[in-house]
């Protein structure tokens, strides 16, 4: 998404506006590959799975919330739609604190 907004968006956005897409974009990026760890961690092992499960739920609903009201701030102008994105940001910390407890209960 990076590279699109980058390339093909850069004549269209301004500066702002391309950062605020870059932004939703490296954010959805980095909790992709977490929710490809949390799948990984999911097929090899039985317990702790409710955690790990709960991580990826929260990092869905981060990604929704927080990539994707930016993305839609950036492309529309429609300054309502940033309040949207600290919602995503508390599904991601919900997220992470569910790997940590997960984490700290060994049970994976």
């Amino acid at each position: 998404m990076g590279a699109f907004a980058t390339h093909s968006l850069r004549d269209r956005l301004s500066e702002r506006a391309l950062e605020i897409f870059e932004t939703g974009s490296r954010y959805q990026m980095d909790h992709a590959l977490a929710l490809l760890l949390l799948a990984l961690l999911l097929s090899r092992t039985e317990t702790g799975q409710v955690w790990l499960k709960a991580a990826g739920l929260a990092f869905l609903a981060g990604v929704v919330l927080f990539s994707g009201s930016l993305y839609a701030l950036a492309l529309s102008q429609v300054s309502i739609l940033g309040a949207i994105a600290p919602l995503g940001g508390v599904a991601f910390l919900v997220g992470w604190g569910c790997v940590l407890v997960a984490a700290l209960s060994g049970k994976f």
